[in-house]
């Protein structure tokens, strides 16, 4: 990989670590804490959450026709959801021992941390925990599908793509055949030496 790209990546880098400095000092500002992947909030921050709940009935009263009529549409799309959970799943229990390929772990991309907040209702709930299940389900598919193109095919499009994987930019240019022969045993390398 050319030296321009790595410099250009540890910024990035750089400015990740920043960014998670932010939020640490927003959550500070928010007064919760996290203890062992529970939210704490301090009393009085509570309190105020709870009179800030809407109640079932009321929430249900406001909730546009057009909301009611597509509820059912967006729930049904678990069942295809579970389906790629449970085929990606069983393709990385699979497939990723055979080339030494560190697993995926599912509590990295799955965070169900919204039932902390007081100032939700049941339906509020609901709906976080089945968009925080969909994101996570999303993001882990892409590690594993990333893990699989870094090994077998770690080459950069020609056009850009948006939404590309974390891994995208250590792949080996578009069209750069030498380099592909020459980097590709490494990038394999490199992935099996992560942590899993």
């Amino acid at each position: 990989m050319n030296r321009k790209i790595n410099e250009l990546l540890g910024r990035v880098k750089a400015l990740g670590e920043e960014l998670e400095e932010e939020i640490v000092a927003r959550q500070t500002e928010l007064r919760f804490r996290l203890e062992d992947r529970k939210v704490r909030f301090e009393r009085d921050v509570l309190a105020r959450h709870r009179q800030l709940k809407i109640g079932l009935l009321r929430y249900l009263a406001d909730t546009p026709w057009q909301h009611l009529l597509s509820a059912p549409v967006i729930y049904s799309m678990i069942v295809p959801m579970l389906v790629l959970d449970l085929c990606i799943t069983l393709y990385q229990a699979l497939c990723f021992p055979l080339y030494r390929i560190p697993w995926v772990k599912r509590c990295d991309y799955f965070a169900f941390d919204r039932e902390y907040l007081a100032y939700l209702n049941l339906i509020e709930k609901l709906n976080c925990a089945y968009c925080s299940y969909g994101n996570g389900l999303v993001a882990y598919v892409q590690e594993i599908i990333a893990r699989t193109e870094q090994y077998w095919c770690p080459i950069k499009h020609a056009r850009r793509v948006l939404g590309s994987h974390k891994r995208y930019p250590t792949f080996v240019d578009f069209g750069d055949a030498q380099a592909y022969r020459k980097e590709l045993e490494g990038l394999r390398r490199q992935l099996r030496r992560e942590e899993t």
